[in-house]
């Protein structure tokens, strides 16, 4: 007989929702569960259990008529009620069968947790395949089935008490409930983070394992999340972006909600990405092209792995950071000075108190043992009394010279966890019109309750001086995001569009500089005035005449080649040339290009020789994630200095502008020690520009570089030296 729809009260508005059927079930149906809790399958009906999970629970083995106290179903075909959510236990070769029974049932969602898929190869991906075309057929009338993993931990959602996993991180006799939701394409990840946090007094509200994602993805946990009312603070631990288009949108619902997210990426190194790929069976993009795909959605990324709990916890806070100034206060001397030396590294600052705010921390205390005139602020000998922090902490959330504080726990955390985490919950009784100041913990010495009791109670505190600085700069990183998020667009300067640009079908592969140029020029970036020639005779005429037009003496010699990019590496390049030397120097360029190629030049490139401007390189990258613009110091030292800056398409005058501000090098275009001022308004309309064109170009544009872009003085403009382009067939 088919069961019969679940009848069990929820709330009907979602009904229809499969995603909030997975996190919210009213039943559950185990396939493949065991009567012993030591094995994976017999723990997640007793995790279900010890949470205290108030909806049906039916367990499905042939072997069993009973299983943790419940009634235990022969088959799928024989349960009593189509189930919200059906965990999946069966090994990858069975879980197909039962994914097609369920999708027939009508169930909305599964969690498959089998390994053997797409993670282990072809034969692997095959069976992947399969898994999703068993679910992608419903009975009549029916949605298709939603799939979390497979190869995954499952879920946990802790602010309701529903725990679809066999984590053994579950064990914990306390796990701790808070507004950081977690989706991680790594299950033991989940775990880690689970164990970790509840070890710190970190609360967590829902954790996702989505694995291989053949359904069910990154994206789809962020969107869901941000409507989530429990979660404040989402955090991700990423292999790869499998759908960007669906992510950026995620991540834009997301910041409208005003919830944060930070994202850790693997695969930063070789050896990493590797070890990423063969993990997921995804093929990942650049580390740098993820740096421009988070600062484009918002996203905050953890540089370490520690940094993934830490700057949540201060975000999860609720509290913004408005300004740089810290102020640290102390009673060990030791302890202040390493997180003092942290805030400086990270770009933040540590003043001495103002004199109101010394008088006011004297108050606090008898005689004139404290430091109070100096930052960190010290009360050693003013000794630990309740009082004296009391009094510390709330003048210093009252002072206008600080926009956060961090105090620092010293031994007395160990025998008085609690010392600390009294004083300041009392100052901010005393001081509530600036509770919203960001306020954190530093624990010097192990004393993993004082922590614990700290963060429990909206104080992060950390075991690193380190982390106090990566959780500022989250939170300062957080507070640019939700600025950038409220900005009014249309006070914003108009970005003018750039016309339709008609390129030849018959125009592909590689174009020399001088058919590159031309292109750059449909965008309004002009190029260097040049000539091409094909002999000695020819191209002293032209020099000749670049030097009537252009009143310079000076001139650049280039080989023409669609082929050979590099030039100076074998001799096409001669610069500072008078007109008289262009032709005998043709000659000889001709010989040692061909002595380094072996081929013979047909054509080169008499130019005017620009000075007085600074040299750039402007160009695209493309990869799975997207194109993306690249700005930075250019010329022949480019790759040396390595210094540029990288951002998704489109780029506007903003994103134009902070890349610009970005660079270690941007002095040069501002006036430094007595250069003149750059024309960075031309500047950034080429940037724009460029960025429409590689827009327009679409997938006919393999890639592009202007470098150098000879940025002149203020109002002069840029003018492109040299380009690069290709272009695949229409």
């Amino acid at each position: 007989m088919k069961p019969e729809p679940s009848t069990n009260p929820s709330t009907e508005l979602h009904s229809g929702n499969a995603l909030h059927r997975l996190f919210h079930p009213r039943s559950v149906a185990v396939i493949g569960a065991s009567a012993d809790v030591n094995k994976t399958a017999g723990r997640p009906i007793f995790y279900l259990q010890k949470q205290g999970f108030k909806g049906a629970i039916y367990p499905v083995n042939p072997r069993a008529t009973q299983i943790s106290g419940l009634p235990c179903y022969p088959s799928i075909a024989a349960l009593p009620a189509v189930p919200d959510v059906a965990m999946v236990l069966l090994g990858a070769e069975r879980a197909q069968d039962a994914v097609r029974a369920l999708a027939a049932l009508g169930v909305p969602a599964c969690i498959v947790l089998a390994s053997g898929y797409a993670e282990t190869g072809p034969a692997g991906a095959a069976r992947q395949a399969a898994l999703v075309e068993a679910a992608s057929r419903p009975g009549i009338g029916l949605a298709p089935m939603r799939i979390l993993g497979p190869n995954t931990i499952g879920l946990v959602n802790l602010t309701d008490g529903i725990v679809l996993s066999p984590s053994g991180a579950l064990d914990m006799a306390h796990l701790s409930l808070g507004a950081i939701s977690v989706v991680s394409q790594s299950g033991g990840i989940l775990g880690s983070l689970l164990s970790r946090a509840s070890a710190r007094g970190v609360g967590l509200s829902k954790l996702i394992a989505t694995s291989n994602e053949v359904d069910i993805g990154l994206a789809d946990c962020v969107d869901f999340l941000a409507d989530d009312p429990a979660t404040r603070v989402i955090v991700l631990y990423i292999e790869s972006v499998r759908n960007v288009a669906r992510f950026k949108a995620a991540c834009d619902k997301a910041a409208q909600a005003g919830k944060p997210i930070v994202a850790f990426k693997i695969g930063r190194s070789e050896a990493g990405a590797q070890a990423a790929v063969s993990h997921t069976g995804a093929m990942a993009g650049s580390d740098r092209m993820y740096d421009a795909l988070f600062a484009a959605c918002g996203v905050i990324r953890a540089q370490t792995f520690s940094d993934l709990l830490d700057i949540p916890l201060a975000l999860s806070t609720g509290k913004q950071l408005a300004g740089q100034r810290v102020a640290i206060l102390t009673s060990t001397g030791g302890a202040g000075t390493l997180v003092s030396d942290s805030l400086g590294l990270a770009g933040f600052e540590t003043p001495a108190p103002d004199a109101a705010t010394v008088a006011k921390l004297r108050a606090t205390q008898s005689g004139d043992h404290a430091v109070f005139d100096k930052n960190p602020i010290d009360v050693t000998l003013a000794g630990l009394q309740p009082a004296v922090l009391r009094g510390a902490v709330a003048a210093l959330l009252q002072s206008d010279s600080y926009d956060a504080l961090i105090v620092i726990v010293g031994s007395s955390g160990v025998a008085q966890p609690s010392l600390m985490a009294d004083a300041i919950a009392a100052a901010l009784q005393d001081a509530p019109a600036h509770a919203h100041k960001p306020v954190l913990a530093y624990v010097s010495p192990h004393a993993p309750e004082a922590a614990a009791v700290l963060s429990s109670l909206g104080v992060p505190a950390f075991s690193a001086p380190e982390s106090c600085a990566q959780a500022l700069l989250g939170m300062q990183q957080q507070a640019q995001v939700a600025r950038a998020q409220g900005l009014n667009l249309s006070a914003l300067p108009s970005t003018r569009t750039l016309a339709p640009i008609h390129i030849s079908a018959e125009l592909a592969g590689s174009l020399n500089e001088f058919e590159a140029k031309k292109i750059f020029a449909l965008c309004g970036i002009t190029a260097t005035r040049e000539v091409v020639v094909t002999t000695a005779a020819r191209a002293q005429q032209a020099a000749q005449q670049l030097v009537l037009e252009n009143g310079s003496a000076k001139l650049v010699l280039k080989l023409l080649s669609s082929s050979i990019t590099h030039k100076s590496d074998i001799g096409g390049v001669a610069v500072n040339l008078t007109p008289d030397q262009v032709g005998p120097r043709l000659d000889q360029m001709r010989k040692q290009v061909q002595a380094h190629t072996g081929a013979a030049c047909a054509q080169f490139l008499v130019q005017e020789m620009v000075t007085g401007g600074t040299e750039m390189i402007l160009g695209m990258h493309r990869d799975p994630l997207g194109s993306a613009i690249l700005l930075g110091m250019g010329g022949t030292a480019a790759e040396l200095l390595e210094d540029t800056a990288l951002s998704m398409c489109p780029v506007d005058h903003a994103s134009a502008r902070a890349m610009l501000h970005s660079l270690r090098t941007w002095p040069l275009l501002s006036g430094y020690r007595g250069r003149p001022l750059a024309d960075v308004a031309a500047l950034l309309d080429a940037i724009v520009a460029f960025s429409q064109l590689v827009e327009q170009l679409g997938e006919r544009l393999v890639t592009a570089e202007i470098n150098p872009l000879f940025v002149l003085p203020a109002g002069q403009g840029v003018k492109a030296g040299d380009a690069v382009m290709v272009l695949a067939s229409s």
